[in-house]
């Protein structure tokens, strides 16, 4: 059994490279890269840089490519790194995939970081993804629940409900 994990950017990829005047964001490789070469796993993988940007500026035209892409990937077990900001809106455009195992989630700090949620969220997305049946769900704050039981409160945290 394969996962594929497909990257489209958000603040779990994003890097600080030296830029002329000073430190910015840009995303870099995928973060899953680095936690999974920490850990040796005992399973497949495929990992897919497909898209790099912030959530806030996917467009339809991206969503529909992530969607053609996961629909007719070889692998039927999926992780989908992603911002945070949109994650719920691509988690219901991907939901009309239904015979595979769709998981999104993200990072609140960058992977980059010493104190990220990022190898935390990717590791639970990874356990749940051999344990769950078909489905889109969105794996944050230590819960995985369906894409459309999932809602953010005004402080941007997950609440994960039934």
């Amino acid at each position: 059994m394969k996962i594929l994990f497909i990257q489209t950017g958000g603040t779990i990829d994003k890097d600080y490279p030296k830029s002329v005047k000073g430190y910015a964001f840009e995303i870099g490789e995928p973060a899953v890269k680095r936690i999974l070469e920490k850990i040796k796993p005992s399973f497949d993988y495929e990992i897919l840089p497909l898209i790099k940007k912030d959530s806030t500026e996917l467009t339809e035209d991206d969503r529909r490519k992530l969607y053609e892409v996961c629909a007719n990937a070889d692998a039927d077990r999926i992780i989908i790194t992603h911002g945070t900001d949109t994650i719920i809106e691509t988690a219901e455009y991907m939901s009309g995939i239904r015979s595979k195992t769709i998981i999104l989630t993200g990072a609140f700090k960058p992977e980059r970081f010493k104190n990220s949620d990022a190898e935390f969220n990717v590791g639970a997305a990874t356990g749940a993804a051999f344990a769950l049946g078909p489905g889109v769900y969105i794996c944050m704050n230590g819960r995985i629940s369906l894409w459309n039981k999932v809602k953010r409160d005004k402080e941007g945290k997950f609440i994960h409900e039934g």
